[in-house]
């Protein structure tokens, strides 16, 4: 590393502090704290979407898949864009209508009080354990590109996203996200230039490569659920997509940034068409970067590099002075994009969820304190959580947490999907329906987690059930997960006399107002 790529690197993270301090003198209530007092243009709100979508993990992960095998992974962001289409004029204007700052108000509204809790506890323990991988991630990452030692890094970047989240709310989360959201796709761009017009032959010569080795691919097409297919990642792709749109905190919030309803749903598409050409570029990434090394007269890779490592190894070997810089910048960058609206979305659930409840007679002053307190203490908590990764590899505790989310978050997308298309659907049903969900993704994980149990090497399943455990693959988990609490819940509140939900719940408000 070179002085001047330390110094951009420098330069980018005093960039995100500034931003936080530029706009701290303006947080003086939780409405702009938590929705920047719903003033903040379109373009900017969707753009900062963007740049939350796109995380450091995608930064690295998808240019490693797509090295190693080809584009099937991108096949989920496809989707997002279909299933939006046709449903962000509903969602849109029925957060913006039925709940003052988190998106489980509506759960509640919809189901009652335990339907917002279980669902607020499964974001909050999605995105705590999420925090703290990208930490975990982006600083293994950052560590080996400056030489500094990664406890080091996890702290510096969690002292600097906290500060930015604490001091500037979400103004100057959205804003530094437009800047961030310009670095990262700059640095995607440069790098994509550097691979092709960097190996003898050109781009023609890395599309021949591509296509000789079928890199430019989504299949296999099989009819098979328990492999990593064409099928298993579109049907994964409907439920991501209505997952982060219609459940996920951090884009529901920002939908109450914008101005207005009209400017809201132009966010939201902004959002999601800058997502999908990105996620597409980290994907050719990957591509270029093996024709680049299978190219004639290519540089050498060592033996036991990964797949995942190749796109660093890259960077720190082959990028000029500066660009470097620029690269790294951008990883760190999307780090803080994708974390900054993580500590300010856990402050805001606990804030409406949790503190509200109990303190039924807070002022703003005392909630906005309470979410500020909460604000670093996320933040703490997600660094301390890295700090465990580092210390114990990576390994054992990161499938722990991700088992238990899966098993306590079943179904999220089913509840909102019932609450939205039925009326006749009540919490009594629902609560069989969550009940179902979390006792078949109890059995799933159980039957289809392989761990070293007696330190042997050797990895065994956690409850053999023999022919009867779960086979198909690990992504069908979810899918099977939401739509258990949507088929079951709807079929069991036939058992409970209970009224109609209200019109403006679900989507038939939305279709009779059309029709006036």
């Amino acid at each position: 590393m070179h002085w001047i790529d330390y110094l951009i690197v420098l330069v980018s993270i005093a960039a995100a502090i500034g931003m936080g301090m530029y706009f701290a003198h303006r947080q003086k209530d939780t409405s702009t704290y938590f929705a920047g007092g719903g003033k903040i243009p379109a373009w900017a709100v969707g753009i900062s979407i963007f740049a939350t979508l796109i995380s450091s993990v995608t930064f690295l992960a998808y240019p490693g898949a797509a090295y190693a095998d080809n584009w099937i992974l991108l096949v989920q962001g496809l989707m997002v864009p279909i299933v939006l289409v046709a449903l962000i004029g509903i969602i849109v204007p029925l957060f913006r209508k039925v709940i003052r700052l988190s998106t489980y108000e509506y759960f509640e509204r919809r189901f009652g009080l335990f339907a917002r809790l279980y669902s607020s506890f499964a974001f909050t323990l999605g995105h705590f354990s999420k925090a703290g991988t990208v930490f975990f991630l982006v600083s293994m990452a950052l560590a080996t590109f400056l030489n500094i030692n990664i406890y080091t890094i996890v702290l510096v970047l969690g002292v600097t996203i906290i500060i930015l989240t604490l001091l500037g709310g979400m103004e100057a989360i959205v804003w530094m996200d437009v800047v961030q959201g310009a670095l990262l796709i700059g640095g995607g761009v440069i790098c994509i230039l550097i691979l092709m017009f960097g190996i003898e032959g050109g781009p023609s010569e890395l599309f021949s490569i591509a296509a000789q080795y079928d890199k430019i691919s989504f299949g296999p097409y099989d009819w098979d659920l328990t492999q990593l297919t064409f099928l298993v990642m579109v049907l994964n792709g409907i439920f991501y997509a209505l997952q982060k749109y219609g459940t996920d905190q951090t884009i529901v919030q920002r939908y109450l940034a914008a101005k207005n309803d009209k400017e809201a749903k132009k966010a939201a598409y902004i959002g999601v068409l800058m997502s999908v050409p990105i996620w597409a570029l980290f994907m050719f990434i990957g591509t270029a970067l093996f024709a680049y090394y299978h190219a004639q007269g290519a540089p050498l890779l060592p033996e036991d590099i990964k797949a995942d490592e190749v796109f660093p190894y890259f960077i720190a070997h082959e990028l000029p002075v500066g660009i470097r810089g620029l690269i790294i910048a951008a990883l760190a960058a999307a780090a803080i994009s994708s974390l900054d609206a993580d500590l300010n979305c856990l402050s805001a659930i606990a804030v409406q969820d949790y503190y509200v409840r109990f303190r039924k007679h807070s002022t703003d002053q005392q909630q906005l304190h309470f979410g500020k307190w909460m604000v670093v203490i996320a933040g703490a908590g997600a660094i301390g959580v890295a700090c465990l990764y580092i210390s114990w590899g990576g390994e054992g505790v990161l499938g722990a947490l991700f088992s238990l989310y899966a098993i306590f978050s079943a179904g999220i997308v089913g509840i909102f999907m019932l609450g939205l298309f039925s009326r006749r659907a009540n919490k009594q049903g629902l609560y069989i329906g969550i009940a179902a969900a979390v006792v078949f993704t109890a059995y799933a994980v159980l039957t289809s987690t392989k761990v070293d149990i007696h330190g042997t090497g050797v990895k065994e399943t956690l409850l053999d059930l023999g022919d009867w455990n779960f086979s198909h693959h690990k992504y069908m988990l979810g899918v099977y997960s939401h739509l258990i609490v949507l088929v079951v819940g709807y079929l069991a509140s036939f058992l409970f006399k209970t009224p109609l939900a209200d019109k403006e719940l679900t989507i038939w408000g939305y279709l009779e107002e059309r029709r006036k």
